[in-house]
């Protein structure tokens, strides 16, 4: 095949798919190398970033919690994006990307609804299908985002198997793409799966981290001395992590789900659990995931919906190696209080 990269992030990452998929897999990086490049395609992007989607997004300075705690936090507020999240980001960078390669159906798996929700919202801007694949108990726990789906004209499709969560909703998402690659595009939401995406993904997500230094400069006129975001996937924390790499002396902190606690097996935290957190393969990637000795993947539990997947992104295992990153968790409990 004639992949230009093989997606390695030092030996993370990479592409384990069937051979059905590899052409479009293909298709995939070749457009995205090319478009990234391409002044249109950008301008098209931005001004749907800007006058659709709501960027730039504000930083916010935490008051009353900077005082309680003695130091001074600022919050960087994709929540006030159109739809909700920063999945908008992603989403409409995919869908004008698969539009320009002629793709007319999209296709995505959500947990907690908002890259659902974002990916039925671009899809509809942009004129293309939609279906979205959602396990039955996230359906059942954010049935509000699922009503907004299906009124901006997406079809979302339960799927009960295994964990009824994100895992099997991707599971699904990958049998449709295989069996419908000529006219669909596989929308993933998060620094995950076969390359192009952890690459492609962190792309359109890096805008976060270039805003976000932009803003922290002119607020404080110095850099944080910590960047903190959870790690679910993790393109929000690639997101804004991108940017500051390089900044040896801002420190990198991602957090998981640690659900009712590590011991208690019910949770998604894929590095704190140094029993059943390992390397392995999934969707497409290798890389840390929740597996059980006998390499099953295990089912997660995590309070926040959009949290609870079985594997980490790629990239972030290469910058906790670098030591550049460093991970922790925070329990369902912790983050109530």
């Amino acid at each position: 095949y004639k992949m230009k990269s093989l997606g390695k992030f030092n030996g993370y990452g990479g592409i384990y798919v069937p051979e059905t998929l590899m052409p479009a897999l293909e298709q995939l990086e070749e457009a995205f190398l090319k478009f990234k490049r391409d002044k249109n395609f950008n301008k098209e992007l931005n001004n749907l970033l800007e006058k659709y989607a709501g960027r730039p997004t504000p930083l916010t300075y935490a008051e009353n919690l900077s005082k309680k705690l003695g130091c001074k936090i600022y919050l960087k507020r994709e929540d006030l994006l159109h739809t909700g999240a920063h999945k908008i980001n992603n989403a409409l960078g995919q869908a004008l990307l698969a539009k320009k390669i002629g793709k007319t159906r999209i296709i995505a798996e959500t947990g907690a609804g908002q890259h659902g929700l974002a990916t039925a919202t671009a899809a509809a801007k942009l004129g293309l299908k939609c279906e979205i694949y959602m396990g039955t108990i996230d359906i059942e726990r954010q049935k509000l985002n699922v009503h907004k789906m299906k009124l901006l004209g997406a079809k979302v499709n339960p799927v009960s198997s295994g964990g009824k969560t994100l895992k099997d909703a991707i599971n699904e998402a990958l049998r449709d793409w295989t069996a419908n690659v000529q006219d669909t595009h596989y929308l993933l939401g998060s620094v995950l799966g076969p390359h192009p995406y952890p690459t492609m993904i962190a792309y359109f997500q890096s805008i976060i981290g270039k805003e976000a230094k932009k803003q922290i400069l002119q607020e404080g006129k110095k850099l944080p001395d910590y960047i903190v975001a959870c790690v679910g996937g993790g393109s929000n924390a690639i997101g804004i992590f991108k940017e500051f790499i390089r900044d040896k002396d801002v420190k990198l902190v991602g957090v998981e789900a640690g659900g009712l606690g590590i011991n208690s097996g019910n949770h998604a935290a894929r590095f704190a659990d140094k029993k059943n957190g390992r390397l392995g393969i999934i969707h497409g990637t290798k890389t840390f995931v929740l597996q059980d000795k006998y390499g099953q993947i295990k089912n997660t539990h995590s309070i926040s919906a959009g949290l609870d997947y079985s594997a980490v992104g790629p990239e972030h295992v290469l910058l906790r190696d670098q030591k550049r990153a460093e991970y922790t968790y925070a329990t369902d409990k912790e983050c109530m209080e």
